[in-house]
């Protein structure tokens, strides 16, 4: 089980900051597959900047949306400081 996107914040370079319901945060480099398909449409970098949180995942509105377990496996988790 994955835990939902709660925010997410375009950044340079094509990665996308996020924030997941469960307090998890982490970046999502998106370049890789920006070459592919549909992906496509989010080469221009203000489509790009447009991402907002759907049903629980990412979506921009030119129709592209990410599967909620990709975008969780593949973002890169921020170390979380536990504090004593």
């Amino acid at each position: 089980m994955y835990p939902p996107v709660k925010q997410v914040i375009p950044c340079d370079d094509y990665v996308l900051s996020i924030v997941f319901e469960n307090g998890e945060t982490g970046q999502l480099d998106l370049k890789p597959i920006l070459h592919f398909g549909v992906f496509q449409r989010i080469r221009d970098y203000d489509e790009f900047k447009r991402v907002r949180v759907a049903f629980d995942t990412i979506a921009w509105d030119c129709g592209i949306d990410l599967d909620p377990e990709y975008v969780y496996e593949k973002s890169t988790k921020n170390e979380v400081a536990i504090i004593t």
